[in-house]
């Protein structure tokens, strides 16, 4: 099974040309569903509960001075820009989301599914398609997009009531292209864990008011703490709960922030990168297979 991460290395940075473009991106997260669709074929008469697992997906790639932003569900890309007649730096969303509690994404799936008045439910206030989850799009919920995979013995707080005539949930990412420019000083890429705890802005402040090194477990940290400060405890008391209870406090948190140097930025197209260290996806790369890159990454979760 390919990631996007993998199919993106071999599609699209491992070229002559060394580019990047929408329909590269489009067709990683297309190989990706596709791939856990198969695991999800072959799981299914072992482990038929596959079939409700599913993940928002995020995806961000600098090439020639052109970051590319691509997502499905509801994690979230925020650009912080300099304002040079202030000072200031200002929070940007790049990416799109896909959570129905957004009035325009109830409305998508609505005209997309005119014959089912059901395909979103307000329960114990909150909106979920079906009655069952959150976002419109994702990698996987197999069981929201093939009918073979909503039945028994498929767990049946997932199954539909009626038969699944088309898929409800997509794959399909939204895509942004952004030039960047001088002023431009970093991205957050953040899972929506973050983002109910801080505002772009207030992310945007964290990162631009403290040192680069840690800038995004720092992220975290103050998302724990609003969310122990939610729940009337210390942030000490809520990182001795166990991870798998955890759950009911907050929810997962990713982050990586990227910073820009426009000079290393503008100049990515025609120089080569620095040697990159990549970890994850059980894949070792060498180290002059990436595009053009010059960007210092901290990364952080929990």
């Amino acid at each position: 099974m390919f990631t996007i991460q993998q199919y993106l290395l071999c599609s699209g940075f491992i070229s002559e040309q060394q580019t990047m473009s929408v329909d590269v991106i489009r067709k990683a997260y297309q190989a990706t569903e596709e791939g856990f669709l198969s695991l999800v074929t072959k799981q299914w008469p072992v482990k038929p509960q596959i079939a409700a697992v599913g993940s928002c997906c995020l995806v961000g790639v600098i090439c020639g001075g052109t970051l590319y932003v691509a997502n499905l569900g509801d994690s979230r890309a925020v650009l912080g820009r300099a304002v040079k007649a202030t000072g200031e730096v200002l929070a940007i969303q790049l990416s799109a989301e896909h959570n129905v509690c957004i009035e325009s994404v109830r409305q998508e799936l609505q005209s997309l599914h005119p014959d089912d008045s059901q395909i979103v439910v307000l329960k114990h206030n909150v909106w979920r398609v079906k009655g069952l989850i959150q976002v419109s799009r994702s990698i996987g919920d197999v069981y929201l997009k093939k009918a073979e995979f909503n039945r028994e013995p498929l767990y049946s707080k997932f199954r539909l009531r009626e038969p699944l005539k088309r898929p409800i949930l997509s794959a399909d990412p939204s895509i942004s292209v952004h030039q960047l420019q001088p002023h431009d000083q970093f991205v957050i890429l953040a899972s929506d864990g973050l983002w109910e705890h801080l505002s772009n802005q207030e992310a945007v402040d964290i990162v631009q008011n403290h040192p680069r090194s840690g800038s995004a477990r720092r992220l975290v940290k103050t998302a724990l703490k609003e969310a122990a400060n939610k729940r009337e405890m210390r942030y000490s008391d809520l990182k001795k709960i166990d991870r798998g209870v955890r759950r009911h406090f907050h929810d997962d948190i990713t982050v990586i922030v990227v910073f820009l140097d426009s000079n290393l930025v503008s100049r990515a197209s025609s120089v080569k990168g620095p040697n990159l260290s990549v970890k994850g996806g059980g894949v070792n790369l060498r180290p002059n297979i990436l595009a053009p890159c010059a960007t210092p990454t901290e990364a952080g979760s929990t």
